[in-house]
């Protein structure tokens, strides 16, 4: 399974799955259909599939037109999204598997972003040690998304699952906010060398106009906040020995930053 990393909209992110054995794709949150017809007709290759996380415009906005050229394609959403995801077929809850080009991933309800939200973890293939995470706007690199219909409670309990998977685990997150979630996790930990060091690098990326996406989930456990919420640090600032209030604390200076 080879993953296209598409550029879409202003800071979107579409990720292709290219099976080059069969000659097929699927897609993870299509925002625009152009960058997807593209890589498609690139590759040689049919779009049989389309993984969304979540009913966001951003995520959902090819849907119809890419089920206009490819009539065979199954669209996959969480089941509390059901009137929501255009062209939905096939409703997911936690626990379920998806599979694609011989691989099985499971899917996560990790809700907070927004009610519904699920993602879509493959774990490592024989011979590879890495796992791949596709997490719409749950987890971001340096970041999470926001608050728009869930709790912190559960965005904590979400992100925790998440957390809880392997080190060696990339993130696929559907935006290209790191510089800037970066900058925001300094004013927090500014003595995190891990964190300097991180930012450096991003810095550079950017001024490059590269990708910070993939990240790390094991980078992403030393320098982002919204992982850190049980991190003596953060509960200083936040003046509290409790993860859920920490977070919350956490989530609402975001939001003002």
């Amino acid at each position: 399974m080879h993953i296209h990393r598409l550029n879409a909209l202003w800071d979107n992110y579409i990720f292709l799955l290219h099976d080059p054995d069969t000659a097929t794709a699927a897609v993870v949150d299509p925002a625009e259909a152009e960058p997807v017809l593209k890589k498609l007709a690139e590759l040689g290759a049919t779009l049989t599939t389309i993984f969304n996380t979540h009913h966001h415009g951003d995520h959902v906005g090819a849907n119809l037109a890419l089920l206009q050229r490819y009539p065979e394609t199954v669209v996959y959403g969480g089941e509390k999204d059901r009137d929501r995801i255009p062209g939905q077929q096939v409703f997911l809850k936690s626990g379920d598997t998806v599979s694609f080009a011989g691989r099985s991933a499971q899917v996560f309800f990790v809700p907070g972003h927004t009610r519904a939200h699920i993602a879509y973890y493959f774990p490592p293939v024989p011979g590879n040690t890495w796992g791949e995470l596709f997490c719409g706007d749950t987890l971001f690199a340096g970041g999470c998304g926001r608050l728009f219909e869930g709790t912190p409670a559960q965005m904590v309990d979400s992100l925790s699952k998440l957390r809880s998977l392997p080190d060696t685990t990339r993130i696929w997150c559907a935006h290209e906010y790191t510089l800037s979630n970066l900058k925001f996790a300094l004013t927090l930990e500014a003595e995190n060398s891990a964190l300097q060091s991180r930012f450096a690098q991003v810095q550079t990326v950017r001024q490059q106009d590269g990708a910070t996406v993939p990240s790390e989930l094991g980078l992403e456990k030393q320098t982002n906040p919204f992982l850190r919420w049980d991190h003596p640090t953060l509960m200083a600032i936040a003046h509290t020995q409790d993860p859920i209030k920490t977070f919350a604390h956490i989530r609402n200076l975001k939001d003002q930053f």
